[in-house]
């Protein structure tokens, strides 16, 4: 059942980056799961999913991480801490691997997918891209990124997404370092505390009339 558009907007306008969590607070069971589905639904380029998401729960990992997180409070006290990683390098494997789980899915000979699969070949394997695809990836994980804050506040859950953080040091607290990826962005994600003043103050975007053009 499609969300109309004014559930959409008020709940748009509820989010806001949150910067203290309510520690007792969790999230319960079924909205969690939900919220993962919603980051395996997202969209990527090619339907390629060069992500991972990390679920950190377990305190003394939190705790780890939180000093390598300019100390930043919502690392330990969110219900759910999601590290977001993205792959370091896409490879034949991986076009394979969704060439297989397509025509697998779609009751599909492979054969008939291969002009698809060339094209992920020429562009990202074998192409000038293939030279920056970290950051191609990076640009995948923030679609996930997106798409986890949006879903988070129609349902009710707030989330603040976070940069300040040190990508080697999750790498090797995470044990991440020589694997297939890398961490690229964190999101906290809970219930706001009654005493953060910033759920409060007014929201500050410019005017549709300035950041939308038609043509």
């Amino acid at each position: 059942m499609p969300t109309g558009p004014d559930t959409l907007l008020q709940a748009l306008r509820w989010r806001y980056a949150t910067k203290a969590f309510d520690a007792s607070r969790r999230i319960d069971a079924p909205t969690w799961e939900a919220l993962e589905q919603a980051l395996v639904l997202t969209a990527s380029s090619y339907g390629l999913q060069p992500w991972k998401f990390l679920v950190i729960t377990d305190p003394a990992i939190r705790a780890e991480l939180r000093p390598h997180s300019w100390n930043q409070s919502q690392i330990t006290d969110c219900s759910h801490l999601v590290v977001l990683l993205k792959k370091r390098l896409i490879t034949a494997a991986d076009a394979d691997r969704l060439i297989a789980a397509t025509a697998g899915e779609r009751g599909l000979d492979p054969s008939l997918l291969e002009g698809y699969r060339k094209m992920i070949q020429v562009d990202l394997i074998d192409g000038p891209r293939s030279q920056v695809i970290g950051a191609w990836a990076a640009n995948q994980v923030y679609i996930a990124l997106g798409n986890l804050l949006t879903s988070a506040a129609l349902l009710g859950v707030d989330t603040c997404a976070i940069e300040g953080f040190s990508p080697p040091d999750y790498d090797r607290i995470l044990q991440l370092e020589g694997g297939d990826y890398q961490s690229c962005v964190v999101c906290a994600c809970g219930y706001r505390s009654a005493d953060d003043k910033y759920a409060s103050l007014a929201k500050v975007r410019y005017a549709a009339t300035d950041l939308v053009e038609h043509r």
